[in-house]
């Protein structure tokens, strides 16, 4: 008995087949590793490279594995260059989805948990996000998570299938030395990348109706996403009634200046961000609250800011 966690070789991925490891739980990971690093899947664990559209492949890694449930981490997930390859964007986040639902259900496997994303809610006007925000995506990636949720609470009718999603902002932090974030679009990245080639990070836009003028976010550590996946899968191994979305979000949120100050404070770097104009339909301040997470997936922030920003920066300076 094991769980598949499909895009387990990335950077989230990698933290939630660790955390399945830590409470003892075998564990299977697909990948095809168009974003993700084989090197970052511990050893002694069971890795197929393959694309989850590959329907023969899933069902294959399924029963051979004797797998249980699913832990769906797999996707293309960059927001802005959704806009310009929409189709793309379907074929892997929804397509796949659909194919990985139609492998599950032919292996007889009945319990998924989803990795949503905030970006189902677009750019609320409201102080905290919650579950029952209304949800108004403004890019194929935030439409093609949402489509994804509809089609788990679909499959549900159809079949019973044990499901929930679980939807969230900012990723940040390391729970590993050896487990960084590769995006080229994330903010730490960006930062660090920018201090390591001695150049200057840059803030777009710092007249913003907020504390110090700039936006402010939730900045979550990766880790403790990681614990709440894992928590998710053990309700529904178990059979627990869960509800069907949760926001991992931090309740208050923190400002990009603050983490910048942060970032030079750890990095001993010292630097003044150069101030960019604002990136167009930013909002001022986006902030969920994890209430609900709390109460059913031992959902909490275990980090501080400048706990999240040393272990990213360790890890990648690592890397280097």
């Amino acid at each position: 008995m094991a769980w598949l966690v499909t895009g387990g070789a990335g950077y989230i991925g990698a933290h939630v087949v660790r955390a399945f490891q830590s409470e003892g739980i075998d564990v299977v990971v697909l990948d095809s590793l168009a974003s993700g690093h084989s090197s970052f899947v511990p050893e002694g664990v069971p890795f197929v490279r393959g694309s989850i559209l590959d329907r023969e492949l899933v069902e294959k890694t399924l029963v051979d594995h004797a797998v249980t449930g699913v832990v769906h981490v797999a996707g293309f997930k960059y927001a802005g260059v959704s806009v310009q390859k929409p189709l793309h964007t379907y074929e892997q986040n929804v397509t796949g989805t659909a194919v990985l639902l139609e492998a599950m259900q032919a292996s007889g496997i009945d319990k998924i948990v989803f990795s949503s994303s905030a970006a189902v809610y677009g750019t609320p006007d409201v102080d905290l996000v919650t579950e029952d925000t209304p949800k108004s995506p403004q890019s194929p990636y935030g439409e093609s998570k949402l489509i994804g949720e509809w089609i788990l609470r679909d499959q549900e009718t159809a079949t019973g299938l044990a499901h929930t999603s679980l939807r969230y902002f900012n990723v940040v932090g390391s729970g590993y030395d050896d487990v960084y974030d590769t995006s080229p679009h994330n903010l730490f990245p960006l930062v660090f990348d920018a201090l390591l080639a001695d150049e200057t990070p840059r803030i777009n836009g710092n007249d913003y109706p907020t504390p110090d003028g700039t936006c402010v976010r939730d900045y979550i550590h990766v880790a403790d996403l990681a614990l709440s996946h894992v928590a998710a899968a053990k309700r529904l191994e178990a059979g627990d009634r869960i509800e069907p979305v949760y926001n991992l979000g931090s309740g208050d949120g923190v400002s990009v200046g603050e983490i910048m100050r942060t970032v030079a404070d750890v990095t001993e770097i010292a630097f003044t961000p150069v101030i960019a104009p604002r990136r167009p339909g930013d909002p001022a301040r986006i902030v969920a609250s994890g209430e609900r997470a709390a109460r059913d997936l031992d959902w909490k922030m275990r980090h501080s800011l400048a706990e999240m920003v040393s272990s990213a920066w360790d890890a990648r300076r690592r890397a280097q």
